[in-house]
C-alpha cells in the first residue's frame, strides 16, 4: 500500500504542475487535455487506495 500511496503522491504533484502551467498560460483547466488525463490518473489511484482501505477495514473488524 505504501508504494501505491507514493505513486498517488507523485501523480498528484504532476497534476499540480500541469495545472499551474496551464493557468500561467491562461488555459482553463477543463480545456487542457493533459490536465484532464492526469486528473483521471489521480482519480483512478484515489479509487484504488479507497478500495484497499475498505478491504483492510473489513479484515480488521
Amino acid at each position: 500500500m505504501s508504494r501505491l500511496l507514493d505513486l498517488l503522491e507523485e501523480e498528484r504533484r504532476k497534476l499540480n504542475q500541469l495545472g499551474e502551467a496551464s493557468l500561467k498560460q491562461a488555459i482553463p483547466l477543463w480545456d487542457n487535455p493533459e490536465v484532464q488525463e492526469q486528473s483521471r490518473r489521480v482519480d483512478e489511484l484515489v479509487a484504488r487506495v479507497s478500495e484497499m482501505k475498505a478491504r483492510h477495514h473489513r479484515v480488521v473488524r
